[in-house]
Formats: C-alpha cells, structure tokens, sequence
C-alpha cells in the first residue's frame, strides 16, 4: 500500500476485499469534531497530525436513531457520534489523474451513512473513476436553525451546516484529492433523496461555485413553493429550543446528544425539510434561484422510480371521493378533474389515486423541472426514469426476507432507493433474489454513471442509446430493455406543471 500526503498528513488505506486492484482510505477527517464550542457552527478545518495515520476502518456514523425495523438506513445497530466529519476514498490508480465522484447518502437528512455496505465504490472504481463518500451532521445537530445561532454567525445565518459540511468536503476533495489519482478539475457530485436534494441546492450556492462540474441526481429535487412562513427556520427552532427545555446557547451546545434525538421527535421538528434559506449558503429559495438562472451552468443527470411513494407516502384508505375531488381542486385547481380521470385508469380507490398524483408530483415532476430549468440555460441534460421492480426490503436487511413484504421481495414496485444497488453495482454484495436481468441493468447503469463523470455524456460503446433530454422531454427509460422514449407519464406531469408554472 502506498502512503499518500494530504493537507494535513500521511495516511495508509487499504485493499477493496472485492478487489485487490482498488485502493481505499476509509475514515479520513475532513473537519474537526463538532463538538462543544463547534456544535452547531460551520465545519472547521481539520487538525494535521503527526505520524502516518490509519485509513483502513470506517468512522462512526453521524447522531441519529437507529431502530430494528425502521426504513432502510435507521435499520439495525451501529455506531454512531458527533464525531463524524469523514470520507471515504476508492482508487483505481493512485497515481492516474482520473474523474472524480462524490457521493452524498439520503435519509431526509435525519439518518444515514456514507459507508453502508450498499455503497461500497469498488465497482465504479473499475471503470476507471475515484469514489468518495461522506457522512454529514444529521437531525437538529446539522440543520438547526434558531435566532441565538444567527447572531453569534458572522453572516446573520444558522441552519445548513449538514449542508456546509458538504461544501467542506468538496473543499478537501479540491484540495487533496489528486494524491488518490484524482482530478480536482472533473468533479461529478452525485446522491439520492436528501443527497440529491442537497446536490439541487449546491448547485444553486454562491460557496459551492467551482467545486464541482457535473451533477446528478436521483430521486428528488429541491423545488416546491415558496413557504409561506418559516422560511429560515426560525420557527421550528425555537419550538425545538422549547423542548429542549434549555435557555441560551450555551446550554444549547452543553445539551447530551440524546436529548437532541427526543426533541426531533416530540417538538416535531423533523416533520419538513432541513435545508432552510439562511441568505448565505442559500440566498434566496430554491425555485426562485433556478428560474432565474442563478445556478451552476454544468451537465446535469437525473431521474426517478416509478413507484418511489410506495415507502415514503401512506395511502389514506379512508380517503372518499369527494375529499379526494376536494384535494386535487385545492392542488391542482382546474386540472384536477382531468388528473383524476386519468389516474382513475391504473388506480381504483381515491386514497390510491391522491398517493399516485402526489408521488408523480414531488417525483417525477421535480425531476422533470429540475431537467428543464438547466437545459433551458443551455447545458446538456438527461433524463431517466426507472421502472424495473427490484427485490425490496430485505436488500437491507437479508436475515429478515420479506419483511412487511406479505406478496414477495418484488411487490414493492420499483420504489424509493431501489436503484442504488445498481447505480453502485453492488447487487453481487447485497441482499438476495437478484436475477440475470438485474446484474445486466445495474452493469449498464454503472457504464451511463462513470460515462458521464468522464465526459458530461452517460453513452458510449455497446450501451442503449440515450438521448439527450429536449423539447420531446426525451427520457431514459430504465427496465430489462433500456431505451430512450418522448416523455415518460407525459399527459399527467403536463396537467401538474400547470399548476407549477416556470
């Protein structure tokens, strides 16, 4: 193993266990601990150390619950601290120049890690691209905004330090990753639910600008109304403060990591989203930026599922046809009649019709916005939509098969995080009933993935050609027999854009 110098020291990784041609340097600080006098302030710089350090085990993962059957990340025992500004690095070539790719994990930005076993690099770093993954401060520790915080900051803001923990990391990437065979100029951010959104709002923040020059993301974007309250977040902290039961900040920061995680819970802070308009890392609202054209002008790839509500929305079952006549004309005003009948194809209840149109709504529509406003500005853009069904649930946790899965490991539907397994070609390492025709697309969607990081083009030899999104809203459609189509669910996300006009 080689000994690489980064800005703050020598360390010395170790051999990918799937293959001993990829390097990997597991727990590298990229800040110091936000702790004590740094809880709840934008990520410092990490400490150098003497010596050589160890990069051959993960560091734990950020403050957050865990549970025994909760969805997906929370799932199990593990780990976890305030200590825990790391990344991750998987290279094929220390001494290459080769793109790089950095990954952003979701969870509502309340729980998850950069190093699950589903994200294992080492396939993407076969074809010939460095892997980094990161954890980020999770929960009311990274996203908490309250009045105290905004006016010990010198720029009158709070909130978003998960966010600015991105942006720190991005910097190290910047700043060392060409001593891992990387190129600091050929940078793709990647992630997938909270870590997409994050990918949408960094593209829109004036710190993040030059740090990266590719994006993607996968399944979600960050738009929606403007609030019409709370927009700083202020609110919602003060009612987490209230909790807490504490009365400065400094008892704030004196707080035990634990009674964070209660007053999450009973204060119900963590009932909306955590990324706030602070007027620093985000200046102005996310739809506001984008319209008008205050983003990063780079290639953009993204895309959803097609059944991504099935495990983030319930289906009110009790739900009556008028309530739901009520719903769609208060959403979607006079598309709303035209909604229903159209829904009313596929979907027979209306609690199963309200959750279709919703899911389309914050999915594929956001994606499909997301993919216009940047073609709009002139830069190349794709769009993919996945409705192959994988095996659910037990790809988490494959003691348990089938959990809350009565019809099967497939009956989920083609749902939310179902793709990542094969965006990281890890369906040979996780879980089980995967078939011929999933190792084949997720082999292919790792080729679209690193084609793009390389190029800003997701094509090449041998792959189903994908064209470039356009006036046809061309979309990758995603499935045993990848093709490119004119418009995926078209009819219905016209009628929603009606009522979200650019």
């Amino acid at each position: 193993m080689k000994t690489i110098q980064t800005r703050s020291g020598l360390l010395r990784g170790t051999l990918s266990e799937y293959n001993p041609t990829i390097e990997v340097f597991r727990g590298i600080p990229y800040a110091q601990p936000p702790v004590a006098a740094l809880r709840l302030k934008p990520p410092v710089q990490e400490t150098p150390w003497e010596g050589l350090r160890d990069a051959t085990r993960f560091s734990d993962s950020c403050i957050q619950p865990t549970s025994s059957s909760a969805f997906v990340w929370r799932r199990g025992d593990f780990p976890v601290s305030e200590d825990c500004l790391y990344l991750n690095v998987w290279s094929p070539d220390t001494s290459g120049r080769l793109p790089v790719m950095v990954w952003f994990h979701g969870g509502s930005h309340t729980s998850g890690q950069g190093h699950s076993k589903i994200f294992d690099g080492t396939t993407l770093a076969e074809q010939g691209v460095v892997v980094v993954t990161i954890n980020y401060r999770l929960g009311a520790l990274g996203f908490l905004a309250h009045p105290w915080l905004a006016a010990e900051s010198e720029h009158d803001s709070a909130g978003n330090y998960g966010l600015l923990d991105k942006i720190a990391a991005l910097n190290w990437v910047r700043d060392n990753i060409a001593g891992f065979g990387g190129d600091p100029a050929n940078v793709t951010i990647f992630g997938q639910s909270a870590g997409s959104q994050s990918v949408c709002s960094l593209m829109v923040s004036p710190l993040a600008g030059g740090l990266f020059h590719k994006a993607i993301g996968q399944s979600a974007a960050c738009f929606g109304p403007p609030p019409s309250r709370d927009a700083n977040g202020f609110e919602r902290g003060e009612k987490f403060v209230r909790n807490l039961g504490v009365s400065n900040v400094d008892e704030l920061r004196a707080t035990d990591a634990a009674d964070f995680l209660r007053a999450t819970a009973e204060s119900g802070w963590d009932s909306a989203s955590r990324i706030v308009i602070d007027g620093y890392v985000l200046p102005d609202n996310h739809t506001q930026l984008w319209k008008s054209g205050q983003h990063a002008n780079i290639p953009l790839m993204v895309g959803s599922l097609a059944d991504e509500g099935n495990q983030l929305f319930p289906v009110n079952e009790a739900l009556t046809e008028a309530q739901l006549d009520q719903y769609l004309q208060r959403q979607y005003g006079s598309a709303g009649a035209q909604l229903k009948a159209l829904y009313s194809q596929q979907h027979k209840t209306p609690g199963t019709i309200q959750h279709a149109v919703a899911t389309d709504t914050f999915m594929a529509f956001g994606m499909r916005r997301w993919a216009e406003y940047n073609r709009s500005a002139g830069n190349p853009t794709w769009l993919y939509f996945m409705d192959l069904v994988p095996p659910a649930f037990h790809l988490y946790w494959p003691e348990n098969p089938d959990i809350g899965l009565p019809d099967g490991p497939r009956s989920g539907g083609a749902y939310h995080s179902g793709d990542l397994a094969f965006v990281f070609g890890n369906t040979h390492k996780v879980g089980v009933d995967w078939t011929t025709e999933d190792h084949l697309l997720s082999g292919q969607m790792v080729r679209y993935w690193t084609n793009f990081a390389k190029t800003g083009n997701p094509n090449g030899e041998g792959l189903p050609a994908w064209r470039a999104f356009d006036e046809d809203y061309s979309t990758l459609r995603l499935n045993g027999q990848p093709a490119t189509v004119n418009g995926i669910r078209r009819e219905a996300l016209d009628l929603i854009s009606q009522q979200f006009p650019e």
